[in-house]
């Protein structure tokens, strides 16, 4: 990893603008944020640009919203089928792609103008088949910027190793759409039927990048507050049926590829997780409660032969290993210990060090 920190990609000039990159917009029943994304893909100074709009089957008048804008710029084109969720929808973008780069924005966000131009930029100058950038997370009143001067260029898989790391510092995400990537990359490689598509493909995808660039300026506006999203989803029955599938995936994958080192990386995130659905669950009003404690203290107990290894690893926190175990003995104490550390144990300590 060779840190860059104050790197500016230079401008492109339009006539030098030669790579085409499809921008994939999955659609479904958002009118009223539509061609505020639209928009701000069109306006973007690399104008070079196939957009694709893949209208999922919309009730709205989001398809007729996707058709005028055909009848706008030649540069977009729009896809209509039925309904199948946003796996089919960006699927269906993908096999309608034709430049050479590739990249996704979704229908209720929007990006910055020079946002394309600046990681087209940056992967030529680095000779880079990926390049990566923050986001910004819009809600209705307020918004988190963390951007930084900082950026990075990464060989081989240690992007992929950063992004399971789950380091604030590097804001990879699982999200598809603050990723540019040359097409080539994904050949052959389909979002699969769940709530949470990108985190298949994207794992995927950091994977097979030769070298990649991570720019750690905002220039996706991610919008948090809008109630119908996928991504505002909490602890419900798709944590259960897709999301925690998809974890054992992604340890199962990178076992695949002989990355064990980043296996057991995944599956230390994965047994936090798992402790803290459990803790969650016990204080919700969840109507299947005794169900899900009764899964998730069963796949608990399923990784315990793994832990010496696991919580061996260097990112591994001692304590996380310490509330394992007691979790193991008993697990009737361990919410009720957990809550007294947070609201009792914590506290005191942070007032002592004052």
């Amino acid at each position: 990893m060779d840190i860059m920190n104050g790197y500016a990609p230079a401008r492109i000039s339009q006539e030098r603008q030669e790579q085409k990159i499809s921008v994939i917009v999955t659609v479904y029943n958002i009118e009223r944020y539509l061609e505020r994304a639209v928009d701000s893909i069109l306006s973007q100074t690399y104008r070079n640009l196939e957009v694709i709009l893949v209208d999922d089957g919309s009730t709205d008048k989001s398809g007729e919203l996707c058709d005028s804008y055909t009848r706008k710029d030649s540069r977009v084109k729009a896809v209509h089928k039925e309904n199948g969720g946003a796996y089919s929808a960006r699927n269906a973008g993908l096999s309608a792609a034709s430049g050479e780069l590739v990249t996704f924005v979704d229908g209720d966000d929007w990006i910055d103008a020079e946002m394309y131009e600046t990681l087209v930029s940056a992967m030529e100058e680095q000779g880079t088949d990926m390049a990566v950038c923050r986001y910004r997370k819009v809600f209705d009143d307020h918004t988190d910027d963390r951007s930084t001067p900082l950026a990075a260029v990464f060989e081989g898989q240690e992007l992929l190793a950063k992004y399971l790391e789950e380091d604030e510092k590097w804001l990879i995400q699982t999200a598809v759409w603050n990723k540019l990537w040359r097409r080539s990359l994904s050949e052959g490689l389909k979002f699969p039927q769940s709530l949470y598509e990108d985190m298949y493909f994207t794992i995927r995808l950091l994977a097979r990048s030769q070298k990649s660039v991570y720019l750690d300026t905002a220039f996706y506006n991610y919008y948090c507050s809008r109630a119908e999203s996928t991504t505002n989803i909490g602890l419900s029955q798709k944590t259960f049926d897709d999301l925690i599938p998809n974890f054992y995936d992604r340890s199962a994958f990178l076992r695949e590829i002989g990355r064990e080192d980043l296996a057991l990386l995944q599956d230390y995130y994965l047994y936090k997780r798992l402790l803290l659905f459990y803790t969650a669950v016990q204080r919700s009003r969840d109507a299947r409660k005794k169900e899900h404690k009764a899964f998730l203290a069963q796949k608990l107990r399923e990784g315990k032969p793994s832990y010496p290894a696991i919580f061996s690893i260097p990112q591994a926190n001692p304590k996380e290993y310490q509330k394992m175990k007691l979790f193991l003995k008993c697990p009737a104490l361990y919410v009720p210990a957990m809550i007294l550390n947070d609201s009792v144990i914590v506290p005191l300590k942070q007032r002592l060090r004052r």
